[in-house]
């Protein structure tokens, strides 16, 4: 039995067709091959220029952030030093309310203090100085009278 030669005809031009995209795709490889270095090349030239925009649009967002963060920082120096100052008067005041409920007392008694006994010594040695005038004496000394 030999096959009619009517079914011959479908099948050639399908034979046809696909001997067509055969040779498209070894046309589409050939010219890959030929064209490849000046495509890649232009495709390293494209993903430099790429890569300078980023890296130059990352730089700008940086600096943008370091100089938030530095405007911050000036802000949060500047509220630190005003909590500060408050703190130290804070605990000032304490340690004075403390102080003065153990009967220590301030310095500008002690200094009060002071100048009395030195004018009541100098009454003493019948001096007519004024207490003022004399150098006080060191503290634990004790006079030979």
């Amino acid at each position: 039995m030999t096959t009619p030669p009517e079914d011959d005809k479908p099948a050639d031009p399908i034979k046809d067709s696909a001997q067509q995209i055969w040779l498209a795709g070894l046309g589409a490889f050939a010219k890959a091959q030929q064209e490849g270095a000046k495509v890649f090349e232009a495709l390293v030239k494209e993903g430099v220029g790429m890569q300078k925009k980023t890296q130059a649009a990352a730089e700008e967002t940086l600096a943008q952030a370091q100089s938030r963060l530095a405007g911050l920082a000036g802000g949060l120096g500047t509220r630190a030093t005003g909590q500060w100052g408050k703190l130290e008067n804070i605990f000032e005041e304490r340690v004075a309310r403390a102080l003065e409920k153990l009967g220590v007392p301030r310095t500008a008694e002690v200094e009060a203090l002071e100048a009395r006994i030195a004018a009541l010594e100098a009454q003493l040695n019948g001096d007519e100085a004024p207490a003022a005038a004399k150098p006080a004496r060191k503290r634990g000394t004790r006079s030979a009278e």
